[in-house]
């Protein structure tokens, strides 16, 4: 069995609505509380990393997934949406949306562009950072094939 460990350090100096840093490999950045839940919204914060997480996850899990399937394209782009809950002073990671597009080659076949659909649809269970998260996090995935 092989196993990978990541390193991260945190610093935080101050109270709730401060600011901390984090720096894990090449991520280094300034961590604080989200406008959205009454902080300083300075960097970045535990939402929008934990949806980094999933997305870049996703979208790297499934440009392998073509590869290996010699699926060739044009582009792969995603924007993806996380919903957080605040019900009765409980904070809930709800869902995440993907909404990847992949645009094949003008000349893709229908065959094509099932197996990308199939492809995108088995991304989402195949990442890591989507299996961490299955049974409280709510992970929907809205694909959209294009040929170009």
């Amino acid at each position: 069995m092989a196993e990978h460990l990541f390193h991260l350090k945190a610093h935080w100096p101050g109270l709730r609505n401060d600011v901390g840093e984090i720096e894990s490999g090449q991520l280094k950045t300034k961590v604080s509380i989200p406008p959205e839940m009454d902080g300083p919204g300075i960097g970045t914060n535990p939402d929008e990393m934990l949806l980094g997480a999933a997305a870049t996850c996703y979208i790297i899990t499934l440009a392998a997934m073509m590869e290996r399937s010699k699926l060739e394209k044009v582009d792969l782009t995603m924007e993806s949406v996380g919903i957080v809950d605040v019900t009765k002073g409980v904070i809930t990671y709800k869902k995440i949306i993907h909404r990847p597009v992949i645009i094949l080659k003008a000349e893709a076949s229908e065959k094509d562009e099932t197996l990308a659909l199939k492809l995108a649809e088995k991304a989402e269970a195949s990442c890591m950072i989507s299996r961490a998260l299955k049974g409280n996090v709510e992970i929907e995935m809205e694909a959209t094939i294009l040929r170009q």
